[in-house]
Order: structure tokens, then sequence, then C-alpha cells
């Protein structure tokens, strides 16, 4: 697998020169002129919306989504939050939970290598804190995803030390009854992106098993 760096801190990258990136590398990897392909930056502050995001789930303050024709709801991306997008060919036939199931196992293993154990909810996707000592539970790792032409796009975002408070003025992902978090909130320090990146790349090659 290839692996490409977009920009990290301070050179955030903006979501529609990302999307319009994930493109090209998407038709380069469906020509077979390119290898299998993992972006990953982190991105300036936006919401993005996936297709089944209904209108109460929008920000309550007006501020701006841009919609996207990956699979979800609305989700946010920016500083501290480490973002995917793998670019890679699903063998036939074609599983698309199972490619999902292999992000959030990615994720749950950095998470692992980090000292925070987690893990999958029955019924929503991605990544999970469970609740207890007074806590609900809560998100760390989100993902979504489209496919075409039995190649993926969009992918995986894992919070590694964001500001929380974007969630106060959507409903993340559309599940109202569960929060978010970050592997700085849970560990108690400072993680960073830079320091959770070695983990990931590691760990990439095994989404393509």
């Amino acid at each position: 697998m290839r692996i490409e760096h977009v920009g990290f801190d301070p050179d955030f990258v903006d979501y529609q020169a990302a999307w319009d990136l994930q493109r090209q590398v998407h038709a380069a990897v469906v020509a077979g002129e390119q290898p299998d392909t993992t972006l990953l930056l982190e991105h300036q502050r936006v919401y993005t919306a996936g297709k089944r995001t209904a209108p109460h789930e929008r920000p309550f303050d007006g501020t701006p989504v841009i919609d996207v024709d990956r699979g979800g709801k609305i989700t946010w991306h920016g500083p501290g939050q480490l973002t995917g997008y793998p670019i890679v060919h699903l063998p036939d036939p074609v599983d698309v939970v199972g490619h999902v199931r292999r992000l959030e196992q990615l994720m749950i293993d950095v998470c692992g290598d980090l000292g925070l154990e987690t893990t999958r909810v029955e019924g929503r996707s991605g990544v999970w804190l469970p609740a207890g000592d007074g806590k609900q539970e809560r998100k760390i790792g989100a993902i979504g995803i489209r496919v075409s032409r039995d190649v993926t796009m969009h992918g995986f975002a894992l919070n590694c030390d964001c500001d929380l408070s974007w969630s106060q003025v959507i409903v993340p992902c559309g599940i109202p009854d569960a929060g978010v978090t970050s592997l700085t909130e849970e560990l108690g320090r400072d993680v960073t992106v830079r320091e959770v990146l070695p983990f990931v790349e590691k760990r990439l090659p095994d989404i393509l098993a």
C-alpha cells in the first residue's frame, strides 16, 4: 500500500481540496495506474454530511456544512483529528461491511497500542468507549465510506487531541444519546496526531487482508 501525507499541523487541508484529490487518486487506482493508496491528513475545521443526515442533525447555529457522497451522517473534521482515506480495491465479492469492520479494527488496535481499550457497539459503526463511571457511551473514531467500481473512498477519522466543543452544535453521526471523546481526553495526556501517525501507518496494510 502506498501512503501519502497530504498535510498536518500547521498545514491543515481544505476539505474540498482533499475531496478533489481523493477523486483523482480513485480514478488512477481504478485504472491500474496507481497502487492502492491511503491519504493521511488533518483537515481545516469543517462539518460534512453523509447521505443519511436528517435536517434536525445539522448545526443548530447555521454553521455551513459540506454535503458529501459517503455513507453515514453528519460529522466534523479539523485540527487534532487524524483522518485517513484508504482508496483500495475490495476483493470479489465486494464486502462493504467487511471493509468497515477492518477500519474499525485498525482504530481499535491503534488505541490499544497507545494504552486505551476501545470497542464496537452493536448497530453503530465506529470505535467507542463503553458507558461507565458516570459517563455515557462515547465515540472516538468515526467511519464513512463510498465504494465505486470496487474501489473505496472516504474512510476513518480518529480523535487525537481535537477540541470536542464541535459536537455541541450538531447531533454527531446522528446519535443523540451518546458523546464524543479523544485519546487526549481518555488517557489524560496530550496525544497528538504526530504521535498517533506511525501506529496508524504500521497497521494500515491490515485493512487489505
